[in-house]
């Protein structure tokens, strides 16, 4: 499940965002013994002219939007480091 959760989270985020760069990593085996024993932690990199001027929050908030209807539903953690082209 998890090779097809990272790729619809990549396929997401690239229709929403067109991004520039973009790496979506499976992260459940640092979190084995944790809520849901592991599953569903995902760590995303990606960088958008979306972002341009626009605060961490705010690009936080454009990625969980493309994303909705994944969380709690294949996603249980996401970890984000959204950036704008030249940052």
């Amino acid at each position: 499940m998890s090779a097809a959760m990272v790729e619809q989270i990549r396929e997401r985020l690239q229709q929403a965002l067109a991004p520039s760069a973009l790496e979506v990593l499976d992260e459940g085996y640092k979190h084995a013994g944790h809520a849901n024993e592991g599953k569903g932690h995902f760590h995303v990199r990606i960088v958008s002219e979306a972002f341009a001027g626009q605060l961490s929050i705010k690009r936080h908030r454009l990625v969980y939007a493309a994303l909705q209807g994944l969380m709690d539903n294949g996603i249980h953690a996401l970890s984000i480091d959204a950036k704008a082209p030249g940052e």
